[in-house]
């Protein structure tokens, strides 16, 4: 048994017994060593949520370097998107206005929202992202614009064989402007004495009269319409077609899939379908629409005659259909 031990209490100024007991110094020694747990582990916490350790100073350090690139790209990129904007515009409002072609849609150019494409990399980096985003429009944008300027360029090659084809001259000889009767607009009908929307001009004359082809193209249609009576329909090509209709007859070798030339005779006016008198119903037609016919005589007619022209089917003037 271990020999008792006694300690001076200053304060009660009297001798204490001292526990030397294995027990004692077994919770001693328990104590002293959960609270050395504590504090490590509390010191542990503290410099996990609060410090960085030199590894992800790194990381951190390496990561703004990135995302300072990426901004720096970023407005590279957009530089190049403000030439491809420039580039855009002319090409629609220029160069393909001069080959006479549509505008390229604005959803074709953009093509589909990218926000989806590249969500999971939002996750991790929006400057990321936003790169990534911007670059893949950049790529759309570059080849469609490619493609653009390839049609452009086919279309100029073929110009020539493009203003043959494009209506250009009157469907009748007339260069004292005297066959015009009724242009382009409303109307009132002859017949129903109702206004109506008159899709073309009217030109008259004595049966039998020269009917021409007011460009070069192929005959697509030849016979009976509803309400034109005998009717020829040229496809020129490029988006262009004529129509001529109340013909008397057609000319022999005028068949479906006929190439004609511009000047060529197809058939003689007549009087045929819905019509009070002998004339031919000209309509040129763009993308399947019609258009007004007097702004496709500039080989035929000079600036003085053109504008009495304009004077002339301003007017109602004699209605044939």
């Amino acid at each position: 048994m271990a020999k008792a031990r006694y300690q001076f209490n200053p304060k009660t100024l009297s001798f204490e017994r001292v526990d030397n007991t294995i027990r004692h110094w077994a919770k001693w020694a328990l104590s002293h060593l959960f609270t050395s747990v504590f504090a490590g582990l509390a010191c542990f916490v503290v410099f996990a949520l609060f410090l960085d350790s030199p590894k992800e100073k790194r990381l951190k350090s390496e990561l703004a370097m990135m995302e300072d690139k990426y901004e720096m790209l970023n407005a590279q990129l957009a530089d190049v998107q403000n030439v491809l904007d420039d580039i855009r515009q002319r090409d629609d409002n220029l160069y393909r206005l001069i080959v006479q072609a549509e505008p390229v849609e604005r959803s074709i150019r953009m093509g589909t929202d990218y926000q989806e494409k590249y969500k999971e990399l939002r996750s991790c980096s929006e400057v990321a992202a936003k790169t990534a985003e911007t670059m893949a429009k950049i790529r759309r944008q570059l080849y469609v614009q490619s493609t653009s300027f390839d049609e452009v360029v086919n279309l100029a090659r073929n110009k020539e064989d493009m203003l043959l084809c494009i209506p250009a001259i009157q469907p009748v000889m007339n260069k004292n402007l005297k066959r015009m009767a009724s242009g382009y607009g409303y109307r009132i009908d002859p017949i129903y004495k109702t206004p109506k929307f008159h899709a073309g001009m009217d030109f008259s004359g004595e049966i039998g009269t020269d009917i021409f082809a007011t460009g070069k193209g192929v005959i697509e249609f030849r016979g009976w319409m509803q309400g034109y009576g005998n009717t020829v329909i040229v496809d020129h090509g490029y988006g262009y077609k004529t129509l001529y209709g109340h013909l008397h007859n057609f000319a022999k070798k005028i068949k479906v899939g006929t190439h004609v030339a511009r000047g060529e005779v197809i058939a003689y006016m007549g009087n045929t379908g819905k019509s009070t008198g002998p004339h031919v119903h000209y309509e040129v037609r763009y993308k399947d629409k019609v258009v007004d016919p007097r702004n496709y005589y500039y080989m035929d007619l000079s600036p003085e005659q053109y504008d009495e022209m304009i004077q002339i089917v301003s007017n109602n003037g004699n209605i044939f259909d």
